[in-house]
C-alpha cells in the first residue's frame, strides 16, 4: 500500500465522517421534512450520474481501445455478477425482487475513480494507467446497464406474479421501456450515438456536463455517512464480510486466472486488471440499492468494511501479482 494511494483512502473515509456527522446534527434536515438519504440518491441518480455517463461514453476512444485486455476484465466480472445474481435469485433473500441485482452489482463493482486512478498511477505509472483509465470508461457503462436490465425484469416478474401486470406482452414491452427510458441506460445510449457520429460536443455543453459529473463522488460519499447514522453498523456485519470476500478475494481470483489462462494476458496488463477487480466497493452500488429501495444498511456496511479491509487485501494480490512476474511491462 503506497503513501498516496492510503492519504487517498483516509480521504474517503473523511469525506463519509462528514456525511454521518452532518445527518447526525440534522444540518441535511429534520426527521419531519423529508428523507435526505432519498434526496441526495435521487439527486445522484436522476442528474449527476446520467451527466458523467453521457460525458464518458461521448469521449469514448472506440478505436484504440485495447478490447483483448478488456475483455480479459469483463468477462470475468460479468460471470461473477451472473453467478452472484442467480445464486441470490435461487436462495431468495430479504430485500424484495431487486435483492439479487443489489447483492450483484455489491460484489463486481469497484471504487475505480477515488481509489483506482491513485492506486494504479502510484504502482503502474502512466502505461499501467492508461489501461486502468481505458477500463474506466467502460466500467460503470456496462454493468449498470446490464444490472439495470436484470432488476426491470425482476420488478416486472413480480408485478406480474402479483397480478398488478397486463398479458405477458404487454409486461415485456413495459419491461423494455422502463429498461431504455433510464437514467442510466438511456444516457449511455444517447453518449454512443453521440459518439458514432463523430460530432464531439460543444465546448459549453462539455463544461456543463463536466461540472454535473464532479458532483458524483462527494455527493455519493456524504450519502454512505447519511445512511451509516441512519442504519449503523450493528446486524449487518454478516452480510457486508460476505459482501466484501467476493468483491476483494473472489473476483480479483476470477480475473486473474481467466485473463491468464483463458485470454493470455501476461505482464502489466495483467497486474492493472487484477488489482482493478480488487478494488473495494464502489458508492455506485447504494446508488443503485437506493433506487430500488432494497438492502440500503448492508450495502453500506459492504462499502465501509471493504474500504477498510483493502489496506490489507492490495497488499495481497500485489504480493501474488509480483510471485507470478507480473509487475513488469510486457505487453498482453
Amino acid at each position: 500500500m503506497t503513501a498516496a494511494v492510503l492519504a487517498k483512502l483516509l480521504g474517503l473515509v473523511l469525506t463519509v465522517a462528514l456525511g454521518y456527522v452532518a445527518a447526525r446534527q440534522r444540518w441535511l434536515g429534520q426527521p419531519h421534512e423529508g428523507d435526505p438519504a432519498r434526496l441526495l440518491s435521487n439527486a445522484a441518480f436522476y442528474l449527476f450520474v446520467p451527466a458523467l455517463l453521457v460525458r464518458t461514453t461521448v469521449r469514448l476512444d472506440l478505436v484504440n481501445m485495447p478490447w483483448r485486455t478488456v475483455a480479459a476484465f469483463f468477462v470475468p466480472v460479468m460471470l461473477v455478477l451472473l453467478g452472484v445474481y442467480a445464486v441470490a435469485r435461487w436462495r431468495g433473500s430479504v430485500g424484495g425482487a431487486a435483492a439479487p441485482a443489489v447483492r450483484a452489482i455489491t460484489a463486481t463493482f469497484g471504487n475505480s475513480v477515488q481509489v483506482g486512478i491513485p492506486l494504479a498511477a502510484a504502482i503502474f505509472g502512466e502505461s499501467g494507467l492508461a489501461i486502468h483509465i481505458a477500463l474506466v470508461s467502460l466500467h460503470a457503462l456496462l454493468l449498470l446497464s446490464v444490472l439495470t436490465a436484470l432488476v426491470e425484469l425482476d420488478l416486472a416478474r413480480e408485478r406480474h406474479a402479483q397480478g398488478q401486470g397486463a398479458a405477458l406482452r404487454h409486461t415485456l414491452l413495459l419491461t423494455a421501456r422502463n429498461t431504455i427510458i433510464h437514467p442510466v441506460v438511456l444516457p449511455v445510449l444517447v453518449g454512443l450515438l453521440w459518439n458514432l457520429s463523430g460530432l464531439g460536443l460543444p465546448p459549453v455543453l462539455d463544461d456543463a456536463l463536466a461540472t454535473l459529473s464532479a458532483a458524483v463522488v462527494p455527493l455519493c460519499l456524504v450519502l454512505i455517512g447519511v445512511n451509516l447514522e441512519n442504519y449503523g453498523l450493528r446486524g449487518h456485519i454478516r452480510g457486508a464480510l460476505n459482501g466484501s470476500l467476493l468483491k476483494l478475494l473472489v473476483l480479483p481470483a476470477g480475473v486473474l486466472l481467466i485473463g491468464r489462462y483463458a485470454f493470455g494476458i501476461t505482464g502489466l496488463p495483467l497486474a492493472v486488471i487484477v488489482m482493478m477487480a480488487s478494488l473495494p466497493v464502489g458508492s455506485n452500488a447504494l446508488i443503485f440499492a437506493e433506487r430500488y429501495d432494497s438492502l440500503q444498511p448492508e450495502t453500506t456496511a459492504t462499502i465501509v468494511v471493504s474500504t477498510v479491509a483493502f489496506a490489507v487485501t492490495s497488499t495481497l494480490w500485489l504480493a501474488v501479482l509480483a510471485a507470478m512476474g507480473a509487475m513488469g511491462s510486457s505487453p498482453g
